[in-house]
């Protein structure tokens, strides 16, 4: 028995020092060859949340004038959406993996360019930019696609490209916003479906 599950250890071990590899080496090419400088300038701009508050307040007006009395609803459900998704990434999964950052890392040291003012201290899995992005997208989608359709899907590649951006800037590995996109679309995905089954009148 004790036998069998040091066997295990050793392959999930292997599994992840592989998994581990290929993710530095995809964070080197997005952080460090794919580069330029109008790039260096547009990402730490771009991943930034006060860059978006005319985008909520503009998407607020729209759902205010479109659902009227109604509004009250989706707001809450959109809070909601966001709140549970950071809570799962930033409390709970952060501190469960306990992933160093890139740019902490020490094997990165020289290859890892930080184009921010600083190395944030949380952990790096799961990206909370891509869970909240990518649940407010999903959530955005689906909820609204009475009024916007599938023009509804620019959303989804704004979450995406917020979420790129953190790699780029050197704060997380692809493998982190991959989970955060993840986690994020399935939690924006699930929220509108309750939001539809409790909220709307038949």
């Amino acid at each position: 028995m004790l036998n069998t599950f040091g066997t295990i250890q050793i392959m999930l071990l292997s599994i992840w020092t592989t998994l581990d590899n290929w993710d530095k080496s995809l964070f080197k090419l997005f952080n460090g060859r794919l580069t330029n400088d109008f790039f260096n300038k547009i990402a730490p701009w771009w991943r930034e949340q006060s860059t978006w508050y005319p985008l909520y307040i503009s998407l607020l007006l729209y759902v205010i004038i479109k659902m009227k009395k109604n509004v009250w609803k989706w707001v809450l459900a959109f809070i909601l959406t966001v709140s549970i998704s950071d809570i799962i990434s930033s409390h709970i999964l952060k501190d469960l993996v306990g992933r160093i950052r890139p740019c902490s890392e020490p094997s990165l040291v020289g290859y890892c360019r930080l184009l921010i003012g600083r190395c944030p201290t949380s952990g790096s899995f799961t990206s909370s930019h891509a869970a909240n992005h990518f649940a407010m997208a999903m959530f955005i989608f689906y909820s609204l696609r009475k009024y916007f359709g599938n023009f509804g899907i620019i959303f989804i590649v704004w979450a995406a490209t917020i979420s790129y951006a953190q790699v780029y800037v050197g704060v997380h590995y692809p493998f982190d916003v991959i989970g955060g996109a993840v986690l994020g679309i399935m939690i924006g995905t699930i929220m509108s479906k309750l939001y539809h089954r409790f909220s709307i009148k038949k």
